[in-house]
């Protein structure tokens, strides 16, 4: 599964509908001049699937996304992803039987946002779910890694990208769980010799 094409309209630069196409399954770079809107795609890629934080789109509110915050006739922002879901391996559950499929979020004036699928109305949680079947988390902090964060991640030791790969793959939870479990055996093993002792002594 990943991104084939995708469509901005009336999202932050975009005032005009931009449709952007082959994209490759394993690599992609964005290039451009300053202020054409390189980061505007991948603040696009971020808000289809899901990112809510208004701190990673650098502005105040959501509805600042919408262009020129709605004052100049353009009252909704829409970003729609297609994905190619050919590779059934990492299809997400339900949507096996598609070769493709779309995913499309909208936000318009006021703020509110709808979710759509294949041209059908979803709710928020309906669409995470969905990507959370491929561990798909873009509320993950290592998700995406911007500009300024690029030269620490490149300095992190081997462990500490480890660490970073577990969370946003979602194994660190996992992870966790097993030493939770371990540290209950070691406490029940220890309460178990004491019992012993005790009756040994009794």
């Amino acid at each position: 599964m990943h991104i084939k094409s995708m469509r901005l309209d009336g999202f932050k630069s975009y005032a005009q509908p931009v449709q952007i196409k082959s994209f490759d399954n394993f690599f992609n770079a964005i290039n451009g001049l300053n202020g054409s809107g390189k980061s505007n795609i991948l603040d696009g890629i971020c808000f289809v699937l899901g990112q809510s934080s208004v701190k990673s789109f650098r502005c105040e509110n959501l509805q600042q996304l919408i262009y020129k915050n709605g004052q100049s006739g353009v009252t909704k922002a829409m970003v729609s992803a297609l994905f190619d879901n050919r590779n059934k391996s990492q299809s997400p559950i339900g949507l096996e039987d598609l070769d493709e499929f779309e995913i499309t979020r909208t936000i318009i004036v006021g703020g509110k946002t709808k979710y759509m699928l294949n041209g059908v109305t979803k709710t928020n949680t309906q669409i995470m779910d969905i990507f959370k079947t491929v561990s798909l988390s873009i509320q993950s902090s290592h998700f995406i890694i911007m500009q300024g964060r690029v030269t620490k991640v490149m300095n992190m030791k081997p462990m500490e990208v480890l660490g970073m790969l577990e969370e946003t793959t979602g194994t660190r939870m996992y992870e966790n769980k097993k030493e939770q479990a371990e540290k209950l055996i070691q406490k029940r093993t220890r309460n178990s010799k004491k019992s012993r002792n005790v009756s040994r002594r009794t």
